[in-house]
């Protein structure tokens, strides 16, 4: 695994982007803030790689514009003070054939590409996104409106490159899309370092995402982001997302921190995730879900700080849209964390927050849950500290320990995959489903106040290990903290 993410990071440091200068203002862009340069832009380009390729420069000013389409040995490099400024105007957007989506700026099978510099992309995403209500409303438009918000997809992102071969983004700042912010999809050899995304002023507002490609590298960057911070999708039953190299990254959420999903029909595969911290974030520090046939394997998340998140680790197999495969996870490991769950709402006060009525009434646990006929292999978890402010109580909510009880905690297999989706569970630190050869070593539990529940339930486990486990709760010195039921090759090494 170890020779495959080194082959991943050679090839992408061999990288090739020729590196002559264009300035777009000798092509008439203008940074003005008012004309709209998406023509101008779109030849620029179109000259700078039928000429062999270069850098197209942004000086500094305010370019308006709408979708255009990055082409072959082309970099738009941003100088500091120079703002890509998306247009208002909902029509200024092309929904690409390929692709489905919206865009400012597109790529769709080509190479040598980049976006640099420390310049600014500004999709003013909010505004566009509510001029889009207008032209629905009055039947310009044709568009379900769902939740009186437009279609995803009917909505322009900053970025969407599809199909295309070494690939760099380095130092710019996103802003306030409509819709996802980035999406690198069926692409090999991408590099994005040293960015700074802001993006939560409207629904769905990803951090970035990336679709069944192989040999990407994250390093480096931050990210606000209204709805999932890193996230990992695969879309074609035919494609894997693989060798995958993430570090040194910082993400806020009102959904997820980094995530595996939803959309996971091909799968994920060799991925090594390093030096990862993620606050204020309302779902989980750490989502893996193969509820779409696809497989996730050969994972390694090592080193997260995880502080005032709704809920830390969540791995997940369902059957949702499988089509007859069978989703799969095996060879996870998860070391060097220390996290904080907070009693009350992590992500409160920002403009978009996680909807406060999905979660169960007690705090819930980190949970490893697969299916009866779909289970969760080979997960090791070392080296790990998780404190929870307890206070789980039975007479505001409950969920009991018997048979009866623990066998009407639902499957859920159809079910949109998140760490509260069964409302109620009867552990307050770790709830473990459907799993085999599970190990924790070197694992401490904290509970700043008492909890009804044990500290760990095992439900239908076969082989676990348990070595160095500590559980720190008041007043619990009797308290039975590893509860099994239908488990068996349990083993306690404390």
């Amino acid at each position: 695994m170890i020779r495959i993410f080194l082959i991943c990071l050679l090839s992408l440091a061999g990288l090739n982007i020729a590196a002559e200068d264009y300035d777009v203002r000798e092509f008439g862009a203008k940074g003005d803030g008012i004309f709209l340069n998406s023509k101008t832009i779109q030849y620029a380009i179109d000259y700078v790689s039928s000429n062999g390729g270069g850098r197209l420069v942004f000086y500094p000013g305010t370019y308006v514009t709408g979708s255009f389409y990055i082409k072959s040995n082309v970099t738009l490099h941003l100088e500091q003070g120079a703002t890509l400024l998306g247009s208002t105007n909902p029509m200024d957007y092309v929904k690409d054939p390929t692709v489905g989506w919206k865009s400012m700026i597109f790529a769709v099978k080509q190479d040598n590409i980049g976006i640099t510099g420390k310049g600014v992309i500004d999709g003013r995403g909010f505004t566009t996104a509510n001029n889009m209500i207008k032209y629905i409303q009055k039947g310009l438009f044709d568009d379900p409106l769902k939740n009186d918000r437009p279609n995803e997809t009917n909505r322009p992102e900053n970025i969407y490159f599809r199909e295309c071969n070494n690939v760099i983004i380095e130092g710019i700042t996103l802003r306030d899309p409509a819709s996802w912010n980035q999406t690198y999809d069926q692409c090999r050899n991408v590099v994005v370092d040293d960015i700074h995304a802001d993006c939560k002023s409207y629904w769905n507002n990803d951090g970035i995402d990336i679709v069944d490609c192989d040999g990407v590298k994250i390093t480096n960057s931050f990210f606000d982001a209204a709805d999932d911070v890193i996230c990992f999708k695969s879309h074609d039953s035919k494609s894997i997302c693989q060798n995958v190299v993430v570090d040194n990254c910082t993400g806020r959420s009102s959904a997820n921190g980094l995530k595996f999903g939803t959309v996971s029909r091909g799968g994920f595969r060799n991925f090594k995730i390093t030096n990862l911290t993620v606050y204020d974030t309302f779902r989980s520090a750490i989502t893996f879900a193969a509820v779409d046939g696809g497989t996730i394997e050969n994972i390694v998340v090592d080193g997260v700080k995880s502080i005032n998140t709704g809920n830390v680790i969540y791995l997940r197999i369902g059957d949702r849209w499988s089509d007859g495969k069978k989703s799969s996870m095996k060879n996870v490991t998860i070391k060097n964390v220390y996290a904080e769950v907070p009693y009350g709402k992590p992500d409160k006060g920002y403009g978009y927050e996680g909807p406060v009525e999905d979660n169960p009434r007690n705090i819930s646990p980190a949970s490893i849950v697969g299916l009866p006929n779909l289970r969760i292999e080979n997960v090791s978890l070392e080296n790990i500290e998780i404190v929870y402010p307890g206070r789980g109580d039975s007479l505001y909510a409950y969920r009991g320990l018997t048979p009866v009880e623990l066998d009407a905690i639902p499957e859920m297999e159809k079910s949109y995959p998140e760490f509260s989706q069964f409302k109620e569970l009867p552990a307050w630190g770790f709830y473990i489903r459907h799993a085999d050869r599970i190990t924790f070593k070197n694992v401490k539990f904290k509970a700043l106040e008492s909890d009804y529940r044990p500290a760990i339930v095992l439900d239908d486990v076969k082989g676990a290990v348990f070595k160095d486990v500590t559980f720190n709760e008041p007043d619990s010195q009797a308290k039975e903290q590893i509860f099994q039921y239908k488990s068996s090759g349990v083993d306690v090494q404390n």
